[in-house]
């Protein structure tokens, strides 16, 4: 499904890797597996992920040390991770959360315990994901009733031109290269010419105009669009 949100799963126990995989995937997410520390590290710059579930104790590179990694790299920053632990101790709570979790879970766990945190951490980075709306300076997107407004009029948008917008207004002020446009509106598996990118923002360049509003998406000469 185009657009759906990837969800990295770094557990070196397989039981537990396929039991979290079956559950988030049941949940309408895509999902990565790593069973190490540095595959993990490889698996993120390869194709980062919307949201990490990260094991503490991993052979190779720690989760901790990973976490550290992660969160000190400018393009991975901020990618929410959801830290397990075997380890209930406050202080290793505490250091799980200053190397830079974003949240911090004890096992043994329950699995919809663990899908309610992962959908706190989605509705953070990608509310289209879970059902919200998303509101940019005028423009707002309802997403449960699939409508756009600008300036309180209803637009009439395709289904490429809305899931556009909806990936723009999900980060604004990041720059999308056209591949990277492609991966998160048309999926991982289509293949699209990278002009068809150019075609279908200027359809929604087109309908945000016809209420009147100045163009909110920016073209970035050589490297792709941004909205704002």
């Amino acid at each position: 499904m185009a657009g759906e949100a990837l969800v990295l799963i770094v557990e070196d126990e397989p039981a537990q890797r396929e039991v979290l995989a079956y559950n988030i995937r049941a949940e309408g997410f895509a999902v990565a597996t790593a069973a190490a520390g540095d595959e993990a590290l490889i698996a993120v710059r390869e194709t980062p992920p919307d949201v990490i579930v990260l094991d503490w104790m991993l052979p190779n590179v720690s989760g901790i040390e990973v976490c550290r990694q992660l969160k000190m790299g400018a393009d991975t920053a901020k990618i929410p991770i959801i830290m397990l632990s075997a380890r209930s101790e406050e202080n290793d709570k505490i250091r799980g959360l200053e190397t830079g979790a974003d949240d911090y879970i004890t096992k043994p766990y329950s699995v919809a315990e663990l899908l309610a945190r992962l959908r706190t951490q989605l509705r953070r980075v990608r509310p289209a994901t879970v059902g919200e709306r998303l509101e940019y300076e005028d423009i707002i997107i309802d997403l449960g009733e699939h409508r756009v407004y600008r300036g309180g009029d209803e637009l009439s948008l395709g289904p490429t031109e809305y899931r556009l917008l909806s990936a723009f207004m999900e980060r604004p002020g990041r720059v999308w290269s056209r591949e990277q446009l492609l991966d998160r509106v048309w999926g991982r598996d289509i293949y699209v010419d990278s002009r068809t990118v150019d075609v279908h923002i200027g359809r929604l360049r087109k309908a945000l105009r016809v209420a009147e509003g100045a163009d909110p998406i920016r073209t970035v000469r050589g490297a792709g669009y941004s909205l704002g």
